[in-house]
């Protein structure tokens, strides 16, 4: 299937990769293109500031989370409409799950056959940014870097720094000078949300007046043109398990614009048993609540669910006649006093999950339904209270990383035995984590237990990518209509 795309990769977390993917993004839409926007691993906030610059939904590709297939499938679907779709890195771009390139940029280029720009931070550095970029250039055989761009390089350095690529067989697509007045600030889980920078639309258009002047924009389109078909199977055999056997056709050129919304990849549901009606999903949605994968969401509503977004900072009831709730990731540490002084949305939000209906609280959502929040101030703010817990700053980062979960038991998302692909990062943590499910973490094998698991409850730091965890999706909305009646 032909896409038009290419990468934007780093050599390391924080050469500039978002910055400079975003101002991109900008350059293209002012061409007046239709651009899609990916990114690669579990990443919230870099798609935010993606969707902030398109005005369209940006989506993650993840194979650790997803599996080969999924990935196909979301690039396919989210890309169907685009004439160019823009994929960013994740940290280096061979830096996958611990010394491995496992789930790394470079592993969905070779996935996708998508051709890379390597960004290198240069300040500093000068002719060894050759023995750096021969590095990469020959680290892996076919290593997909169709060229490079040189973040914060003085313009007196760039001829020679060219010249160098030239040199190494490899084009250069231009640089960026220092810009010390465009600038996007982060914290603890990264950078600030796009929309806690106000002037971000001034930034990027700013960024974008300067990259035009010293980047190849014509180029990196050409180069996108040029990036091969994607080859994808369509259908799948599966047995009695949902265990993927072979598959049954294969698509090279086809177009999916033919696909209904129930049958095209990205929304197709393996059990083909949608709920009877819409049941109504209320999701947290707000400042302290952002973490979401939209594609959870289209899974959601692919298989029946309404989403109906709610906010526990501002709402003080719920929204009416809901079957379930879905309390995502975010910043309620920021928000605890806010969040304590909604007291009436608190008490409802404990009663509803008292009279049982289905919840998911991922890692900011476990944080909510605790007993006590401390700030990084010390300060101690009443939660929800649906969990006996008190949750607190660490200082540093807990349990980080892709995990496998194991059910010990039946519960709301799985069956004993099954699996669940996750990913940890959070710097506070509580005084009651659960023990409903073994955790083994990918990079190492270290193993521990956690998440509180019930019929009707999922709660825990661990966030789930629903397209690699399909059958949880379906029984969270399967206990929701059973709950609706």
């Amino acid at each position: 299937m032909k896409r038009n795309r290419i990468m934007f990769a780093g050599t390391k977390s924080g050469t500039g990769k978002t910055t400079l993917t975003c101002g991109i993004l900008k350059c293209l839409k002012d061409r007046g293109m239709v651009i899609s926007s990916f990114k690669c691993g579990p990443d919230y906030i870099d798609p935010m500031f993606h969707r902030k610059v398109i005005g369209t939904d940006s989506y993650n590709l993840d194979i650790f989370l997803s599996g080969e297939n999924a990935v196909k499938e979301v690039f396919l679907e989210g890309s169907k409409e685009s004439d160019i779709s823009v994929m960013e890195g994740v940290m280096g771009y061979y830096d996958g799950i611990g010394f491995t390139e496992r789930s790394s940029s470079y592993e969905v280029a070779s996935l996708t056959d998508t051709p890379v720009i390597l960004i290198i931070e240069a300040k500093g550095m000068g002719n060894s940014l050759g023995a750096l970029l021969q590095g990469f250039l020959h680290y892996k055989k076919d290593s997909k870097i169709a060229g490079v761009i040189f973040n914060r390089l003085s313009p007196v350095l760039y001829e020679a720094a060219k010249n160098k690529c030239e040199e190494l067989g490899t084009k250069c697509f231009g640089y960026v000078p220092e810009l010390k007045d465009i600038v996007i600030e982060s914290r603890h889980l990264g950078l600030l949300m796009a929309e806690e920078i106000k002037n971000l639309e001034d930034i990027l258009s700013q960024l974008s007046k300067e990259l035009e002047k010293t980047v190849d924009i014509e180029g990196l389109l050409k180069i996108a043109a040029e990036a091969p078909s994607v080859e994808y199977s369509t259908y799948l055999e599966r047995n009695e398990n949902n265990d993927t056997i072979k598959p049954i056709k294969t698509n090279t050129e086809s177009d999916l614009s033919d696909h209904s919304k129930e049958n095209s990849p990205l929304y197709r549901n393996i059990y083909q048993i949608p709920v009877a009606r819409p049941v109504r999903i209320g999701v947290a949605m707000d400042e302290a609540f952002t973490f979401y994968y939209r594609e959870n969401l289209r899974l959601l509503e692919s298989f029946g669910g309404e989403i109906i977004p709610f906010s526990p900072l501002k709402d003080n009831r719920l929204p009416k006649d809901l079957a379930g709730l879905y309390l995502g990731g975010g910043y309620p540490e920021l928000h605890a006093e806010r969040l304590s002084e909604n007291k009436s949305i608190r008490e409802e939000i404990r009663e509803c999950i008292n009279e049982g209906i289905p919840a998911i609280a991922e890692c900011g959502g476990f944080l909510y339904l605790q007993q006590e929040l401390e700030d990084k101030e010390g300060r101690i703010h009443k939660m929800v209270g649906a969990l006996s817990g008190k949750a607190f700053p660490t200082g540093r980062l807990r349990r980080f990383g892709y995990v496998e979960l194991k059910a010990e038991k039946d519960s709301l998302l799985a069956e004993q035995g099954d699996s669940l692909k996750a990913h940890e990062f959070h710097y506070w943590d509580s005084n009651i984590i659960g023990d409903d499910f073994l955790v083994t973490k990918a990079s190492n094998g270290q193993e521990w237990r956690e998440v509180i698991a019930t019929d009707r409850m999922y709660a825990g730091f661990p966030h789930l990518y629903f397209p690699g965890n399909e059958k949880a999706a379906w029984r969270f909305l399967k206990k929701a209509e059973d709950y609706g009646r």
